[in-house]
């Protein structure tokens, strides 16, 4: 009788990058809700891009593409990280809305300086988000993931910081 060649096995790899189990799982999941805020920001800021109306549109249409634009480049590296890791991104709705710490955009659209408001305070929170997984990152000496937060860190901070520039007297 011919002898069965082996049936492949569907098992995850391994991975053995330094880092435990425990502490990639952990920066993980921190790094799916940035991953769901990142998303739910950019959803907000498309939404509010094509919603944006009166006197100060013109302007707020393009900063409001630029930000959008800089928030869909930012998911992908964020994923890949995750991926990395060794963990399955999210990518549904359903996911993001409970990993989220931001609301969803508003059904009907506001006004053009609440809209800044809502974005100025997307980015802070998205800046938390970020902060908040240090501790694990430096505790696992995860420098590829210190450096994708240093960066999300500094667009945000800054994002936001204009933002609020428009809301003063």
């Amino acid at each position: 009788m011919p002898k069965k060649s082996p049936q492949p096995t569907a098992t995850r790899s391994a991975v053995n990058i330094g880092i435990s189990d425990k502490d990639r799982a952990a920066i993980a999941q921190g790094l799916s809700r940035l991953l769901a805020d990142t998303y739910t920001l950019y959803l907000t800021t498309h939404n509010f891009h094509w919603n944006v109306t009166g006197p100060m549109f013109n302007s707020l249409h393009a900063m409001f593409m630029t930000q959008y634009t800089e928030l869909w480049n930012a998911v992908d590296p964020i994923a890949e990280r995750i991926r990395a890791l060794g963990h399955p991104a999210p990518g549904s709705y359903a996911q993001y809305a409970k990993l989220s710490s931001l609301p969803d955009a508003p059904t009907t659209p506001p006004k053009a300086l609440e809209m800044v408001r809502i974005l100025a305070e997307g980015h802070e929170a998205v800046a938390r988000t970020a902060r908040s997984l240090f501790p694990v990152v430096d505790k696992a000496s995860d420098e590829p993931t210190a450096d994708v937060l240093v960066q999300r860190l500094a667009v945000h901070e800054q994002t936001a910081w204009m933002l609020r520039s428009l809301l003063e007297d």
